[in-house]
């Protein structure tokens, strides 16, 4: 870890700051170019880090940044190294006035504080994984002082001296600590931090574990919405109540239990686990994984009433075309400052130099980056504006000025550059995935095989897409849009049984009460939590087909693509954007006993094994962590599966799905049709919001004793 007293300016002990110049006064030119030159010369030159394989996702590589000049006084000095990622301390010098007290407050704050969540979100997500131990390569002692006008790397304390950062119990560098072992209050824990620091030399088993407890805490705050949405539901149901929007309240639980990320050290560039292109239905999931810690404003900085130096920093922008000046070519934005706005968002007055503008013209100056977030209008949202957000990655800021805008009144503008050598925006995915939805043959027409390979047997075409050699074995198959089960499998039916709601199913009927007294999903087909098996309305009941107990049954919704993948072979991905607890498909072949199964392997295994999925189910809607009673469902319960699904010459869409250990696709036991425990349906639902162009993926488990391996289909 090293600690940087300022990212530029090494060589001078009081930079001299940028002039600040009041509103209505334009910006001199020379001036402008001056810092310009001055800042693009600094620069850093990306790299990038080899992608998650099977399926591939590109995360948001960090950006390495330009190391700190040594002097002939500190050049041998080497900064202490931890195991694992480490972070880069962006401060600047210490004003004469600090007290040594306040430095020596500052030094003692700087510890590896990303081995420190890490280790957290590993003992609450992963209680199997051993302890991370820190291996410091250099000791310094408390009193090792280095010239603070050198811009050198400082010197950390080893971890044990804060505490120890293995046990995540001092969330906030030894802030709010108590006699119990360190625990921070909640209170303590939700104050965001003034240290500045940038993420660098991640692994990729650093990225692939900050990925992976990105997802886990995505999925907890989408589990609690979908909740908070069905009680809200139930209770607009039974009286005249007052709406609470269900993403406020998921974020509010999770505050208070301190399961935001991100909130004890305010990072600049990349954030860890966040991949461009990642979509968010609203706002406040940017501020749970600390993407973009403002609710309401479109600028996010450490304000320089906390800055060490005095001055604002900005780390992240949203572009969502909510000023008339705005200009966004993708790669080049002209952003238009805050403030001067009415209600009815019309510029009324003039702009002025402070808060967040003067940060974005701060962060030019010192060349530091600022991560761009798009609010973009999208098709098939639950939220009430219709919008999403989707990161697209590190601009950095080039040149401000001050300009007449549209409506007469000054505005602060700032030219935005996109850094090169990073993955395509998402929103320019976005963007071509509605083209496609709109004209399915508008890009490399020659490689669409097919518009539909189900030829009419699902609600919406299956596209088939190859752009890279000349296979064609999907064509090959059968399209199967559901499961065939024996003859045999019908004879458990439940004798014509069913629920007779007439006008819709309601708590307390039969199908419910089968389900465990509570319905499996929210008037928006959304899952609700996974359970062992759910029970359907099935033909025998006297509900509409619009009850709310009928969701699998209707059969596919988004519009899927088959895709043959350089990593993965075939793979599948949706055109449409898929929310986290939607129904996907259904992975259908058609049933065969176990004594079948023996037989058919003796000529290649094309087998689907049910029982070697693993319980992924489970981890949807487990709030364990908001509540510590939660106790996993068990009922209703299934037997031990003893069939395979045989794809060798039927099979759907799921069966192109690739395997991932860290799948975004999860498996659901259903029954509807028949009552036969032994032979559910298999349907997939999404386990987090996946944006359109991405690979699903499933976990296909792990090997059994039929033929000790593990069985893809492609």
């Amino acid at each position: 870890m090293e600690s940087f007293i300022s990212a530029e300016n090494t060589n001078q002990p009081n930079p001299t700051p940028f002039p600040l110049f009041p509103p209505g006064i334009p910006i001199p030119p020379t001036a402008r170019e001056n810092a310009v030159t001055a800042t693009a010369a600094k620069i850093p030159t990306p790299f990038l880090l080899i992608p998650k394989p099977e399926p591939v996702e590109e995360c948001s590589t960090p950006i390495p940044i330009p190391t700190a000049t040594a002097t002939a006084n500190n050049e041998d000095i080497k900064p202490i190294f931890h195991s694992g990622p480490h972070r880069e301390t962006l401060t600047a010098p210490t004003p004469p006035s600090a007290t040594s007290s306040d430095q020596n407050d500052s030094e003692n704050a700087l510890y590896d504080e990303f081995n420190r969540v890490s280790q957290l979100f590993r003992m609450a997500f992963g209680p199997g994984m051993q302890q991370l131990e820190a291996s410091p390569q250099n000791e310094f002692s408390n009193d090792t002082v280095l010239d603070p006008n050198s811009g050198a790397i400082v010197p950390v304390p080893p971890p044990q001296q804060h505490g120890g950062y293995g046990n995540g119990n001092d969330a906030g560098g030894g802030e709010g600590s108590s006699s119990n072992g360190g625990n921070m209050s909640l209170a303590k824990r939700s104050i965001r931090s003034k240290d500045l620091v940038r993420v660098k030399d991640l692994t990729i088993k650093d990225m692939r574990h900050f990925r992976e407890v990105v997802r886990r805490t995505r999925m907890i705050y989408d589990s609690l919405r979908v909740l908070a949405t069905a009680e809200e539901e139930r209770k607009l149901m039974m009286a005249d109540w007052k709406k609470a929007r269900g993403d406020l309240r998921a974020s509010n639980l999770m505050k208070t239990c301190g399961l935001w990320l991100n909130r004890d050290k305010r990072i600049v560039g990349a954030i860890p686990g966040v991949c461009i292109g990642d979509v968010f239905l609203y706002r406040m999931e940017l501020c749970i994984v600390g993407l973009h810690g403002q609710t309401q404003a479109g600028i996010d900085y450490l304000p320089a009433s906390l800055s060490s130096n005095g001055e604002p920093i900005a780390t992240s922008v949203i572009v969502s075309g909510g000023y008339e000046d705005d200009m966004d070519e993708g790669d080049v934005i002209i952003y238009s400052g805050h403030g001067g706005q009415d209600k009815h968002y019309k510029q009324v007055f003039h702009q002025k130099l402070e808060g967040g503008n003067l940060a974005l013209e701060r962060s030019m100056y010192y060349g530091i980056e600022v991560r761009v977030i798009r609010g973009l209008q999208c098709e098939g949202t639950v939220n009430a504006t219709g919008k999403v957000y989707v990161y697209d990655g590190l601009y950095r800021i080039i040149d401000c000025w001050f300009d007449v805008g549209k409506s007469g009144f000054g505005v602060y503008k700032y030219k935005l550059f996109r850094i090169d050598g990073q993955p395509k925006m998402g929103s320019a995915v976005l963007k071509e995935a509605g083209m496609l939805k709109r004209d399915p043959l508008c890009f490399k027409p020659m490689c669409c095989l097919s518009l539909d390979i189900s030829q009419r047997r699902e609600p919406v075409g299956v596209r088939l897409f190859n752009d890279i050699d000349k296979n064609r074995d999907p064509l090959c198959y059968e399209y199967l849009p559901k499961t065939n089960f024996p003859a045999f499998v019908f004879h458990q039916t439940g004798n014509g049984t069913g629920c007779q709601c007439v006008n819709g199913c309601f708590e307390g009927c039969f199908c419910v009460m089968k389900n465990g007294g509570e319905f499996a999903y929210n008037q928006s087909g959304i899952l609700l939590r996974g359970k062992p098996v759910i029970f359907e309305c099935g033909p025998f009941c006297r509900c509409s087909p619009n009850c709310q107990n009928r969701v699998t049954q209707k059969g596919l919704k988004s519009r899927l693509e088959v895709f043959r993948s350089r990593e993965t072979g075939w793979g599948v991905r949706s055109l449409d954007l898929i929310q986290a607890g939607a129904f996907i498909c259904e992975y259908t072949g058609v049933v065969v006993t176990r004594q079948q199964a023996q037989i058919l392997t003796m000529n290649g295994d094309a087998l689907i094994y049910p029982n070697r999925f693993t319980d992924r189910w489970a981890e949807w809607g487990d709030v364990s962590l908001i509540n510590p009673s939660y106790v996993r469902p068990s009922f209703p319960s299934i037997p031990p599966l003893d069939f395979a699904l045989d794809v060798s010459r039927m099979r759907n869409v799921a069966c192109y799905m690739s395997h991932s250990s860290s799948p975004n696709v999860l498996v659901q036991f259903v029954l509807y049709d028949h009552n036969n425990l032994m032979f559910p349906h298999l349907m997939l639902f999404a386990m987090e919001t996946i944006p359109p162009m991405r690979e699903l993926s499933l976990d296909y488990g792990v090997t059994d004793e039929w033929t000790g391996k593990l069985a893809i289909c492609n």
